[in-house]
């Protein structure tokens, strides 16, 4: 199953990219997911909405549609998660529908659940399904470097990428049996 793990912030100086490699790290052994990442660092997306789409626009969405699941990696800036992340979420709309969303959040005190819960709302609008269980990390109380083997943050990856797998894995047959009205 294609997975496309996206990296949500695009600010200088920020530790979205270490987060997403430390999930990597322990997602990539999973033989029956086909990881992708999307940094959304690595776009050059315009900054008004153009009448038409950019090359650049164009092929996140592509990458979108070939995706089956999401892991979306993203922080909490001031309890909601950061405009360049909603800006590429808008920029596919059917591409989402019938595929499982779930999160690794980052911050500090809250862990990104704030963020979380208002993409739950946008990802809701966009038809798809959003899991239970994600990954939230307190990245001042316990950095990621120094905590090799963590068992708990590690259980919490290992949930919910069964999670990811069981819900790609029966929207994929839904969707070849019976098509998605919306």
């Amino acid at each position: 199953m294609r997975v496309a793990v996206i990296i949500g912030s695009t600010r200088e100086g920020r530790i979205g990219d270490a987060v997403g490699r430390w999930f990597m790290e322990r997602a990539q052994h999973r033989s029956e997911l086909d990881l992708a990442v999307l940094d959304l660092a690595d776009f050059d997306f315009p900054v008004h909405y153009p009448g038409r789409a950019t090359d650049q626009m164009t092929e996140f969405t592509e990458e979108i549609a070939k995706a089956e699941a999401f892991v979306v990696v993203t922080p909490e800036y001031n309890r909601s998660f950061p405009a360049s992340l909603k800006q590429a979420i808008d920029f596919a709309y059917d591409e989402w529908q019938t595929k499982p969303v779930a999160f690794v959040s980052y911050g500090h005190g809250s862990a990104g659940l704030y963020a979380v819960e208002q993409l739950r709302s946008v990802f809701t609008e966009l038809h798809t399904v959003t899991l239970r269980n994600g990954v939230a990390l307190d990245v001042l109380q316990q950095p990621l470097e120094g905590h090799p083997g963590d068992t708990g943050r590690d259980r919490s990856v290992g949930l919910m990428l069964d999670q990811l797998g069981w819900w790609g894995w029966a929207l994929r047959e839904a969707r070849a049996v019976r098509p998605y009205v919306s």
